[in-house]
């Protein structure tokens, strides 16, 4: 398993690292479909996995607000669709890795969202999780979705310091591997040496 589709249970919840330190790991190319706002994802997991230009692929939309896909593109002027991005790619063969923006059920318009875009993919998808006080229920919602769409769920990236009753309320109901564990550190960069 070295292609995967990263989600997330919520935004700023550690996707971008996860997905660089998986790129670092796999040897993977990283793509962003859809990048709202600034600072762009792609250049901070380039910046931190040391990935050359040819190992990140350039986004199907870069959009100029930090907001949902849908709520980006309709400030510019545009309307995202799941044919319109997957027909911008031409994705690589070999490990890869591809980050959501936000959770599983961002929208990108007013019928399709993220969930829709993993499953056009056809990769497996990973969950990024970071601890905090609700952060089981925006687990097990985010693992519901994927399980009621059918997308092949990977496992969970666990990030942050680590909460043993949460992790047990979640993995006692999905039996899904944890992939990784990212320690809370004051240099991210650190975890890439």
């Amino acid at each position: 398993m070295n292609r995967i589709f990263v989600t997330g249970i919520g935004t700023d919840v550690g996707k971008t690292v996860a997905a660089a330190l998986l790129c670092h790991t796999w040897g993977a190319t990283y793509y962003k479909p859809v990048q709202a706002g600034l600072p762009a994802d792609a250049d901070t997991a380039a910046s931190l996995a040391r990935l050359p230009k040819e190992r990140v692929l350039p986004s199907a939309f870069s959009l100029g607000t930090p907001a949902s896909p849908h709520e980006a593109a309709a400030r510019d002027g545009l309307r995202l669709t799941v044919a319109a991005i997957v027909v911008a790619n031409k994705l690589p063969t070999g490990p890869l890795v591809i980050e959501g923006a936000g959770g599983l059920l961002v929208p990108l318009n007013e019928t399709e969202t993220m969930a829709d875009l993993a499953a056009a993919f056809g990769l497996p998808i990973v969950v990024v999780w970071r601890y905090y006080l609700g952060s089981i229920n925006h687990t097990l919602l985010t693992l519901e979705a994927a399980r009621q769409r059918g997308l092949p769920i990977a496992g969970l990236i666990l990030n942050g310091d680590e909460n043993p009753y949460s992790t047990e309320a979640v993995l006692a109901r999905f039996n899904v591997p944890v992939l990784l564990r990212i320690p809370l550190v004051d240099d991210v960069a650190s975890l890439f040496v």
